[in-house]
């Protein structure tokens, strides 16, 4: 007991010296007295009843590619929702329902038919036809395209326009994701002609891609800004613009965006962290705060191949030791809800109280130090360092990372921490190279509103299954391929608990967005649907 005792003073320790620094830079460094809950998190926020002009927007870093093959990350998908759209479309609340589609049918397990919707015009004013459909989905079925989306259709045989406009996609064989697939980035449709013309520049500076939202691209000042303007001939009229224009823009220091917003000299930004100076949002009177629902979460991502991190013992121990509690209340600031799986109650999108059960029977989320000790006694205490990488700008990596440090050491693990710089960072998830010596990394994740995609990772060969696991692979792949949401429920569920048992990516919490509005507007979508929903359409001022 003196033991156990010690290990809780040795991370309390932390915890405080924690609590002193999550807010350096603005702010109090106090975390809030209640703890969130799932029944805090809003999906929308009350509509504005008049043009606001031009909405100043700040994304979390300047885009890479505005190509939607290549939008699979936060500042592309935020910036390619109000303007690119799907062919279905995914709601606030993660629901999915008609979009450039307005219906389909699924005539037998390997075909499903849509309906393209009358009436569409690209910003150019041509008319959406089922060939610009084919081909903007068929993009994702050839890897000479370079696009990040393909596992997606991985169960795809072909995507045809079958008439002026109908649509047919042939499947090898059933996919449970397809339709919430088509509802986010790899469903958005471009215009054939205009990309066929772009060749390489196609999503660059030089050639925006031409869509239907309900703001059109209007140019890309690189370094700056990217310029939209309502679309006055939208479709559907429910979700036109309220307000004239967007722009976008890419302040990527947190203090400088926060400062900006509690100034009232930017209109909004999403967060999928929380900044340093989130307590000085919270305090403005300039700006509004909205924790919003959400598919993120925050995970230490296993690489390791060999060595003590490799042993599921191992990891297990190391999520014994953690206090999840703690890091939500320290350095996520109270924004922020512990997790004990990969797949947040968002995407519980069916058989919610299957999911409910399941989840409430996983492996409780608190620190255990007693059974953490055993589990490195039996996995004959390594004495090898455990590496783990952090984006080294970022205070939440970072302070992440020293309270993991921490739980490791007062089990008797060494740990190691590795700064990555922000612009490296990313190639830890591409190039093998760069993970040489990682055992594990930091990372915020989100796919779509299906538990099954919180585990498709773990395949064979899943360009995300870094540390080669795959005790799963059979499962996740009879769970795609399952039609029966029961029975489909039924399959993630047990192939959840192994994951989990093994720790084969370590849940850490699950993230809320954090939306920011400044008092003149409101609107914004709040829910991490934002990622692929006309999130801006609704912005105007206040009533």
């Amino acid at each position: 007991m003196r033991t156990h005792r010690s290990h809780i003073a040795t991370a309390a320790a932390v915890v405080t010296l924690l609590a002193t620094t999550a807010c350096g830079g603005g702010g109090s460094a106090k975390p809030p007295s209640s703890t969130l809950d799932f029944n805090d998190l809003e999906t929308t926020t009350t509509a504005g009843v008049a043009d606001a002009g031009t909405i100043k927007w700040n994304l979390p870093y300047e885009p890479l590619s505005l190509d939607p093959i290549k939008s699979f990350n936060y500042a592309e998908n935020t910036a390619l929702a109000n303007s690119c759209e799907s062919l279905l479309r995914a709601h606030p609340d993660f629901s999915v329902g008609p979009g450039l589609a307005e219906s389909w049918t699924n005539p037998d397990p390997s075909t499903w038919v849509y309906q393209i919707r009358k009436g569409v015009t690209f910003w150019d004013g041509k008319p959406l036809t089922a060939e610009d459909v084919a081909y903007s989905l068929g993009r994702n079925l050839d890897p000479a395209n370079g696009g990040y989306l393909g596992k997606y259709f991985s169960n795809v045989a072909s995507i045809t326009a079958t008439g002026p406009l109908t649509v047919t996609v042939k499947m090898k064989e059933p996919d449970a994701l397809l339709q919430q697939s088509l509802a986010s980035a790899p469903g958005i449709v471009v215009e054939k002609s205009s990309t066929q013309k772009a060749g390489q520049d196609f999503g660059t500076p030089n050639h925006l891609p031409m869509c239907t939202g309900p703001f059109a691209f209007s140019r890309w000042d690189p370094g700056q800004s990217v310029q939209l303007t309502r679309n006055d001939r939208y479709w559907d009229p429910k979700l036109k613009a309220v307000s004239s224009g967007l722009e976008l823009t890419f302040v990527a220091d947190e203090s400088t965006s926060v400062l900006a917003l509690s100034s009232g000299e930017l209109d909004g930004q999403f967060f999928y962290l929380p900044p340093a100076g989130l307590e000085k949002l919270r305090s403005s009177n300039k700006a509004s705060v909205t924790m919003g629902d959400s598919l993120i979460y925050w995970t230490l991502i296993g690489a390791a191949k060999t060595g003590p991190y490799a042993d599921p013992r191992i990891r297990r121990a190391l999520s014994l030791a953690l206090d999840r509690k703690a890091l939500a209340a320290a350095t996520f600031q109270g924004a922020a809800i512990p997790a004990k799986s990969l797949a947040p109650p968002a995407t519980w999108t069916y058989e919610p109280d299957t999911f409910k059960s399941a989840y409430d029977a996983l492996p409780s989320a608190d620190a255990d130090f007693a059974e953490a000790q055993k589990l490195v006694k039996d996995a004959g205490s390594p004495k090898d360092p455990i590496t783990l990488a952090v984006q080294g700008s970022s205070a939440v990596h970072e302070q992440t990372a020293n309270l993991i440090q921490a739980a490791g050491q007062s089990i008797g693990l060494d740990i190691k921490i590795r700064s990555v710089p922000v612009e490296q960072y990313g190639n830890l998830y591409v190039d093998p190279k760069a993970r040489a010596g990682v055992d594990a990394f930091l990372s915020t994740y989100y796919g779509v509103a299906d538990p099954v995609d919180s585990y498709t990772m773990f395949t064979k060969g899943d360009y995300s299954n870094f540390s080669e696991y795959d005790d799963v692979s059979d499962q996740v792949v009879q769970a795609r391929t399952e039609t029966d949401p029961a029975a489909r429920a039924k399959i993630v569920d047990e192939l959840q608990a192994k994951v989990i048992g093994d720790v084969a990516w370590m849940p850490l919490e699950f993230l809320p967005v954090i939306l920011a509005q400044s008092n003149r507007i409101t609107g914004a979508t709040a829910s991490s649907n934002y990622l692929y929903y006309p999130w801006a359409a609704a912005i105007g001022k206040k009533g």
